[in-house]
């Protein structure tokens, strides 16, 4: 994957402004948007702008034109930044806190539902590393964690798009459909919040669906759901040993990092976070950012779908999504009566 040039130079601001300010446009309406509805997290608002950004005729000619070369630049450098801050939000005392019942239990959902929606998108024959992005957004933590892996692994531009438009469109049910389960399910408070935590893919996404059951219910969402975001750097790391060792990688080709740069700062984030020593008032500053950083690479992600060639695979790519949402919400289901 080409390397998108800092905005640096007088020519790389003229080349890289017009796509970071329509970015930072599309993330203050999603930030509108999240305010008048807030059922809608922000970042589900800005992937959806993009995707929308892409269509209309009047912004169209803007987005593949004057502004592609800067939302490029966002949908790479401000996920990185972003994924990075994002370990801010990891402690290892909380996980540990929660018990090794909580947390086998998490590793089983995570590995049953990356293994189960890799080999069902295999078999549905979608293009690209499509597969291997959307089993790492369901299992891990969404759209954050395509874009991390989508780094390690050089996928294409438009299958990270599409991959993150479809987790963030069917991660969006489960904000009015599991809160609906809770009562028949026979959850109470805490069951509900670590089904929540172990079964919604982002964190956003988490949140709103969990705080409909209380603080109770939003701790225990939020803490299992840190697990899972802490498997993305071995998930990472992982998929760059397999691009090393791919088959078809050419004989002078560079040898891409085991553990990118972007996941070390993460790693680094979470042991810093770890410490107690960073103070509430900056953790929650840096919390703002993250937030903002991966609004802003969404938006530029989802500017990059192109709804005719998600036509194209359409019915396969809908059919998977149905199908791991269906077995993330099964697993951790059983896993959260398991772990009881």
């Amino acid at each position: 994957m080409r390397t998108v040039p800092l905005a640096t130079t007088p020519a790389a601001v003229r080349r890289n402004g017009p796509g970071l300010a329509l970015a930072a446009a599309g993330v203050a309406l999603a930030w509108g948007v999240h305010r008048v509805l807030p059922a809608v997290p922000l970042l589900t608002a800005a992937v959806l702008l993009g995707l929308a950004a892409a269509q209309l005729p009047l912004l169209r000619p803007l987005v593949a034109g004057p502004a592609k070369a800067g939302l490029a630049l966002a949908a790479r450098r401000l996920m990185r930044a972003g994924i990075v801050l994002l370990g801010l939000k990891l402690g290892l005392g909380d996980v540990l806190g929660l018990g090794w019942a909580t947390v086998t239990m998490v590793l089983a959902v995570v590995a049953a539902t990356f293994c189960g929606t890799l080999w069902l998108g295999r078999r549905l024959g979608l293009p690209g590393d499509q597969p291997l992005l959307i089993a790492t957004g369901y299992s891990i933590c969404g759209a954050s964690a395509i874009g991390a892996v989508g780094q390690a692994s050089g996928s294409d531009e438009e299958d990270i798009a599409t991959s993150a438009a479809l987790v963030t469109l069917c991660g969006t049910l489960a904000i009015a459909v599991l809160p609906l389960l809770q009562g028949p399910l026979g959850l109470d408070p805490a069951d509900f919040g670590r089904w929540v935590g172990a079964g919604v893919h982002d964190v956003g996404q988490v949140v709103a669906t969990a705080q409909t059951a209380g603080p109770v219910a939003l701790r225990e969402a939020v803490l299992v759901k840190l697990i899972r975001v802490a498997l993305l750097a071995p998930l990472v790391a992982g998929v760059g040993v397999a691009v090393a060792r791919r088959p078809g990688r050419a004989a002078g080709t560079a040898r891409p990092p085991l553990l990118p740069l972007f996941v070390l700062g993460f790693l680094a984030m979470v042991a810093l976070n770890s410490t107690g020593a960073v103070p509430a008032a900056a953790l929650a500053l840096a919390g703002h950012a993250h937030e903002l950083l991966l609004a802003a690479a969404l938006f530029a992600l989802g500017s990059a779908v192109r709804l005719s060639a998600l036509a194209r695979t359409g019915g396969r790519v809908a059919l998977l999504g149905l199908a791991s949402w269906v077995l993330i919400a099964g697993a951790a289901y059983g896993g959260v009566l398991l772990s009881r």
